[in-house]
């Protein structure tokens, strides 16, 4: 009996090997495969050119001022699903959910949708222009951040035990103070695990940027919009390039997220 246990262990423990080292094999393959097409030199010096510099300053740019909208509605909505019970929150958290595994294309196209409805119409004539304009990339991109930013913070304010805030309420905190001073201070490695990792949604995306903005180049043209422009006019190795600055981009999120002591 005690060797056939063993041998179970054994075996099982080989199985989760066997299935870790394959799907690391896979990642370092596709890491590998960036530079193996064009080399590591001509990509790298690719990036030295002027419109280049502009999409990541405009990735860049645009992806953070996502992310701060994305954190900025994030934080209340889930701290709202944390704390309170109320009639239709399944409904509420389920739809919050939808950008998450819905298509970012989808997404982009949804918005174009609403843009061409009466309210949306009003929207772009007399308040803002967003279609094929830089602030539709930002609402795009923050739709996208704001579902992954709401996912973590919830997790984060349900991890704060309420009796913190029920002694601050009882020292005289108003509601909001005892928010700010206890919960959110306790509760501040998965807000800043939420904006990291919001800002690397919405960086990375492609779908729904390129439904919304469009891939006009030098306007809208994103780092995954040149790289989809690259490919399509076959220059492979400022296409690598790009998706090299893309792939540390993405290591950088995940590390830093991690290093927060909230890893996803």
């Amino acid at each position: 009996m005690d060797g056939g246990q063993t041998l179970k262990r054994g075996l099982f423990r080989a199985l989760l090997v066997a299935a870790t080292g394959l799907a690391v094999t896979v990642m370092a393959g596709l890491l590998l495969s960036q530079v193996a097409y064009a080399g590591l030199e001509k990509p790298l010096a690719s990036l030295l050119r002027p419109e280049v510099f502009h999409a990541l300053f405009l990735s860049c740019i645009l992806a953070t001022a996502a992310a701060v909208i994305a954190l900025a509605l994030a934080i209340p909505s889930a701290y709202l699903l944390a704390r309170r019970a109320f009639p239709g929150r399944i409904l509420v958290d389920t739809l919050l959910d939808l950008p998450v595994v819905l298509s970012p294309l989808a997404v982009g196209f949804s918005l174009l949708l609403f843009f061409r409805t009466a309210p949306g119409s009003f929207i772009e004539t007399h308040l803002m222009r967003f279609v094929f304009e830089p602030a539709g990339i930002v609402l795009a991109q923050a739709i996208l951040a704001y579902a992954v930013a709401v996912r973590v913070l919830k997790t984060a304010f349900e991890e704060v035990e309420p009796r913190y805030e029920q002694v601050a309420r009882l020292m005289g905190c108003t509601p909001f103070m005892a928010f700010r001073k206890v919960t959110l201070p306790m509760a501040r490695p998965g807000v800043v695990a939420a904006a990291v990792l919001g800002w690397g949604r919405a960086v990375g995306d492609f779908g729904a940027t390129v439904m919304v903005g469009g891939a006009v180049a030098g306007k809208t043209e994103t780092v995954p919009v040149a790289i989809y422009l690259r490919l399509a006019s076959v220059d492979i190795a400022q296409a690598v390039g790009l998706m090299l600055v893309l792939t540390a981009a993405a290591l950088a999120v995940l590390l830093l997220v991690r290093l927060t002591g909230r890893a996803p």
